[in-house]
């Protein structure tokens, strides 16, 4: 065994081993990576300077301010509005309510950009609603968790920086843009999966349709729906860059949610702050970790390596295009998606483009594989979410969610294998 081979022992299987003995993944990747190091003979220092480049990042500052402005936006009482211009788009429909879940998911999720804010605020009212409305609560609950996850694609979405930073820089303008089909496609399949149900089960139909009251309740959410103009229509027109952008949104969503909504209070706003430093830490520690790693990576031309081995395996683009789903899949089950997209992409991302998948289609595919990881045992957030929200076991959620997982999966094959999905708008607004 040769000293790179078993550098590279160390730092992947070390890795592995921390995560399953239940190591914080950021820990996990930092110890791993301090004994690749130290195994090689390397100062420690390049420990530090790595942390601290990987947190060196204009592009990067674009990630609080979009968690801050979905903490603001979620506490301001958006959340009612939003469910209420579902409900007047799809209410009427067979299974109206899971319908309604699953637009409002699109909606809010083009606000928080978070799966696990999408289930625990739309959650804690719709699941309680449904169940009210003859629904079943298993039922109720799978919809909540796997429509949450449009958040992941529909923009603006923190983890779509994250991936351009880990990406090389790509644009953050043809990402957010490329997340607005796929994010429907998501929706469509998930709706699809819904009404079946539905109808096999009786669930209730809503009121019929009424243009009057759509166009009432579209006034009333505009104000929360123009933060995504701000942000989406400014980046892709040049005005501002995506941290600009992301900071104008936070004041906006700040005024939006204490004088318009009026659902937000200045004490409320200093918890929603408390709790943005929360998930800023651990995004933040995550980077700066995954930063060492996959310095480690490079050095030791693990990516080279890879690439060589899954191309040698097969020269058939469909085998390696569900190849790489697989893996992302797998490591969704036992990593957290930050993680996951900021170690894989150095590595996978070179083996997508030789196959010739863009990388701003290869994002979207990373992007939605890591939304299907945070629904499955044993560290999927949402799926912990939505159980204890619905106050129900996480193995009776995860049996009601097997359908939908199902029409995620179908979801994810239409996204990795018809590319104009994911670039069709990009393309038509934002050329390269």
């Amino acid at each position: 065994m040769t000293a790179n081979t078993t550098a590279i022992a160390i730092l992947i299987i070390g890795f592995l081993i921390l995560v399953f003995l239940r190591f914080p993944v950021a820990y996990g990747v930092a110890l791993s990576s301090m004994a690749c190091l130290l195994y090689q003979g390397k100062s420690l220092n390049s420990l530090c300077q790595q942390m601290v480049k990987g947190i060196s990042s204009f592009s990067l500052m674009a990630v609080p301010f979009f968690i801050t402005m979905g903490i603001l936006m979620g506490s301001g009482g958006i959340s009612e509005k939003l469910i209420a211009l579902a409900n007047s788009c799809v209410g009427w429909m067979r299974g109206g309510m899971a319908m309604v879940n699953i637009v409002a998911s699109y909606f809010f999720g083009g606000i928080s950009g978070s799966a696990s804010a999408d289930t625990a605020s739309l959650g804690s009212i719709l699941i309680p609603m449904m169940v009210d409305q003859g629904y079943d609560a298993d039922f109720s609950t799978a919809v909540t968790i796997t429509s949450s996850c449009e958040g992941l694609l529909v923009p603006p979405s923190h983890n779509m920086v994250i991936y351009a930073m880990a990406a090389g820089g790509i644009s953050v303008g043809r990402l957010f843009l490329a997340g607005y089909i796929p994010g429907a496609i998501l929706a469509i399949s998930l709706m699809v999966g819904s009404y079946i149900i539905s109808v096999k089960r009786n669930y209730p139909k809503g009121e019929k349709f009424s243009l009057g009251v759509f166009f009432e309740q579209l006034l009333t959410s505009i104000w929360a729906l123009a933060a995504i103009l701000i942000v989406v229509v400014g980046v892709v027109a040049g005005v501002f860059t995506a941290t600009e952008s992301a900071a104008i949104a936070v004041i906006y969503s700040l005024i939006v949610s204490l004088y318009v909504y009026k659902g937000l209070t200045w004490k409320g706003v200093w918890d929603a702050l408390d709790g943005c430093v929360d998930t800023l830490s651990i995004v933040l520690i995550l980077i700066s970790t995954s930063s060492i790693f996959g310095y480690c990576l490079t050095q030791l031309h693990v990516p080279d390596l890879a690439s060589h081995a899954i191309l040698g395996l097969t020269d058939n683009r469909i085998i390696i295009a569900l190849l790489i789903d697989l893996i992302i899949l797998l490591l969704g089950c036992i990593m957290d998606m930050s993680p996951i997209i900021l170690i894989t992409t150095p590595i996978l991302l070179p083996i997508a483009t030789q196959i010739g998948i863009d990388p701003i289609q290869f994002g979207i595919i990373m992007v939605l594989n890591c939304g299907i990881g945070l629904l499955t045992p044993q560290v999927g957030a949402v799926l912990f979410i939505g159980s204890a929200v619905a106050k129900l076991k996480m193995e009776q959620v995860v049996k009601a969610t097997l359908p939908f997982y199902i029409c995620m999966l179908i979801a994810l094959l239409l996204i990795t294998f018809i590319p104009g999905i994911s670039l069709a708008l990009p393309n038509l607004l934002m050329p390269a």
